[in-house]
């Protein structure tokens, strides 16, 4: 008897076969992908989570160390801070003006800010951006795809002596 092997295969024998074997390759892949971890929170010994609220305060701390930046908010979140700090032992929510879309290993971030009068949006703009990515990837190990930055406001030095009360009117000076 012969063996089957010497006997030629069809080109429609050697396709099936070819996809098979494709087949049986990208299975295999599919198994090392989703066996491997996939970032450093996840290992193979454990996976670890950060929650939003983590990213959050990690991105305001990290917006607010941009000079240039005055504020952090709406209008409406600003307010609301401006009677919060009135409050004796109040802390400052440092999350305000922050938005956070995290997933298991990538988060994108949103931040709204007022800008000192006198310096470049654009260059505030990208400092908080650089900053920002830099410090929430250190500190977490998420990579940020993205921080956009929203400059709702610019503060201009004269409205904190209105701010205070302080306004001072020609006619009050001696």
């Amino acid at each position: 008897m012969e063996s089957n092997a010497s006997i030629p295969q069809t080109g429609q024998q050697r396709e099936r076969s070819a996809a098979r074997a494709q087949e049986a390759e990208e299975k295999q892949q599919d198994q090392a992908q989703t066996a491997a971890p996939r970032g450093p929170l996840q290992t193979d010994r454990g996976v670890t989570t950060v929650e939003e609220t983590v990213v959050a305060k990690i991105a305001g701390m990290a917006a607010r160390e941009v000079p240039g930046v005055y504020d952090m908010g709406n209008a409406m979140r600003r307010a609301f801070s401006a009677v919060t700090d009135r409050i004796p032992n109040s802390q400052t929510n440092v999350t305000g003006g922050i938005g956070v879309e995290k997933g298991e290993t990538q988060a994108a971030i949103d931040v709204t800010v007022v800008v000192e009068y006198g310096a470049s949006v654009v260059e505030v703009g990208n400092a908080i951006r650089r900053n920002v990515i830099e410090q929430v990837e250190k500190a977490t190990g998420l990579e940020v795809i993205e921080v956009n930055v929203n400059v709702v406001d610019v503060h201009l030095p004269d409205e904190d002596d209105e701010q205070s009360g302080g306004e001072k009117r020609s006619s009050d000076l001696r």
